[in-house]
């Protein structure tokens, strides 16, 4: 019998495994981040200290639920898989990878058809194993139903707060308040200047879209240092903490959508919490920006046809013409119910646009006007 000899290949010819990591935490909390940081940096030195490794990187998912496929780094590492760039992954745990058994499931099984294992360190499970995909579904499916649990539980907690009459608020993105030792809320004065501002200019029919372009025009920032956006104004306008009031669970997140909001439209119970907390504009102020505001609605709704444009809804609808920009006149109702026609021009882009004009509907009564006419103020 004759035996040939073969040389044993070097190690540089056999082919490392390409192996990364997957961490991911659930909020954007500094302690959740340092955690997040500790994890990259062990699985680096995990993966390096391997001879038989690849290091591949480390993906990591912060304030993002497990429940949520669209995760960036989820993703992008599903890619490089799809791309023939990985042979294993590692991760933490089944929760930690996702906390939906269908998303644990197709995701492992699209892997193992590429030639690429998923190894759970928790349960010590490789999804390449003979008997991997079996005890994965069995665990994912304890996972799933553990993590739905701790949030029906989270909601009872928040629900019995709520029935106690204890707000949950957190004022880092909330203008004009802040917390004292107690967690109680308490007016920041420099921040309250800005509140009463607002209101008081929209009850002079300044809108929210002039509003926030005249506070950014000033220099004055968010809470968060960001630009003024209309919609922001508007949310502050509404809102009922600024007269002392707190109204909790104004939204919710239905039981089959974990990543939704929804505004509670009575699905839930709410609570209402009157005269909570020391307010930055009076009840009084605060009920007359409503009825502005609902005026404005409603003028809005009817003066627009399918097409967006303004219909004549008056006898001098179109008729009356700015001296300045040569637009036409709307009628409007200002502070104290008194009409007034208004240039379109100003009121969409403001000063810098067109001076203006303000005619009282009083005195256009009794002038005979059949056509496009130029009108100024006496």
């Amino acid at each position: 019998m004759q035996v040939k000899i073969i040389n044993k290949l070097p190690a540089s010819a056999v082919r490392k495994k390409r192996v990364c990591a997957y961490a991911r935490v659930s909020t954007d909390s500094r302690r959740q981040e340092d955690s997040l940081e500790n994890q990259t940096a062990a699985y680096e030195r995990l993966i390096k200290g391997n001879p038989e490794y690849e290091f591949a990187g480390v993906y990591a998912d912060q304030g993002i639920s497990g429940y949520c496929e669209n995760r960036p780094q989820f993703q992008k590492m599903l890619e490089r898989a799809r791309a023939g760039e990985l042979d294993l992954i590692i991760t933490k745990s089944i929760s930690r990878f996702a906390r939906n058994t269908v998303t644990v499931l197709k995701s492992a099984r699209e892997l193992k058809e590429l030639g690429v294992g998923i190894f759970f360190e928790e349960q010590n499970i490789n999804t390449l194993s003979g008997d991997g995909e079996m005890m994965l579904a069995v665990l994912a499916s304890f996972a799933q139903e553990e993590s739905r649990s701790m949030s029906e539980n989270n909601k009872w907690s928040i629900k019995k707060k709520f029935e106690r009459g204890e707000g949950m608020i957190s004022t880092t993105r909330f203008c004009g308040y802040d917390k004292n030792e107690y967690g109680d809320l308490v007016i920041n004065q420099k921040e309250a200047e800005i509140v009463r501002l607002l209101f008081d200019l929209y009850l002079m029919n300044v809108g929210c879209s002039r509003l926030s372009d005249l506070l950014n025009y000033l220099g004055v920032k968010t809470v968060t240092g960001g630009q003024w956006e209309s919609g922001t104004i508007g949310g502050m306008l509404s809102n009922e903490k600024y007269k002392g009031d707190f109204h909790l669970q104004k939204y919710y997140t239905p039981p089959t959508q974990r990543n939704a909001t929804r505004k509670n439209r009575g699905e839930v119970q709410s609570y209402y919490i009157s005269e909570n907390h020391e307010p930055i504009v009076s009840p009084e102020l605060w009920g007359q920006v409503q009825e502005m505001r609902e005026y404005r609605k409603k003028v809005r709704n009817i003066g627009q046809d399918g097409t967006g444009k303004f219909q004549n809804r008056y006898p001098l609808s179109g008729m009356l013409i700015c001296p300045y920009c040569g637009k036409t006149l709307r009628r409007r109702q200002v502070y104290k119910k008194k009409i007034q026609w208004l240039c379109s021009t100003y009121i969409e882009k403001g000063k810098k646009a067109c001076r203006g004009i303000r005619i009282a509907d009083a005195a256009l009564v009794g002038l005979n006007i059949t056509e496009q006419t130029v009108v100024e103020s006496s």
